[in-house]
C-alpha cells in the first residue's frame, strides 16, 4: 500500500510528529511505501536545521532526516507556512532577504500542489496534529 502523510504540528508541542513517527516506521517494517511527507501549518518545525534539543532528548529533525537518508522517503515542507515562520530554502532566503539554509538536510520546499499530488497518487492520505 503506498501512503502519504502529512504533519501538521510542531515536533515538540505535541504528540502528533512523535505518533506520525512511529507509524511510518510500523508501516515500513509491514512492506508499505510512503510515498510523501508533507509538513504544513508547524509542522514546518520539524525540518528546521538549527532545532537543538537537549542531549538526553530525542532528535526529531535527525530522524526525519535519516528516514529521508535510509528509506528516500520525500520529505515535502510547504513554502508558505515555511516563509510565515522565517523558514526558507537557500534560493528563497536569497531573494526575499531571509535566513540561508533553514531546512534540515534531506528535506526540500514546494507548493500545496505536491501535497495535491500525494493524496492523488497514494492509496491512504494520512494527517498527524490539528
Amino acid at each position: 500500500m503506498k501512503i502519504s502523510i502529512q504533519i501538521n504540528a510542531s515536533p515538540y508541542q505535541y504528540q502528533a510528529a512523535d505518533t506520525a513517527w512511529h507509524f511510518i516506521q510500523a508501516a515500513i517494517a509491514k512492506g508499505h511505501k510512503v510515498y510523501r511527507i508533507f509538513f504544513y501549518h508547524d509542522g514546518v518545525y520539524n525540518a528546521y536545521r538549527d532545532s537543538r534539543p537537549p542531549g538526553d532528548e530525542r532528535d526529531i529533525v535527525k530522524r526525519w532526516s535519516g528516514l529521508q537518508l535510509e528509506h528516500d522517503v520525500d520529505l515535502v515542507v510547504c513554502v508558505s507556512s515555511a516563509q510565515r515562520r522565517g523558514l526558507l530554502e537557500q534560493s528563497v532566503a536569497l531573494k526575499v532577504g531571509g535566513y540561508e539554509q533553514a531546512l534540515s538536510d534531506g528535506f526540500r520546499i514546494a507548493g500545496l500542489g505536491l501535497l495535491m499530488e500525494a493524496v492523488i497518487e497514494s492509496d491512504r492520505h494520512i494527517t498527524f496534529g490539528a
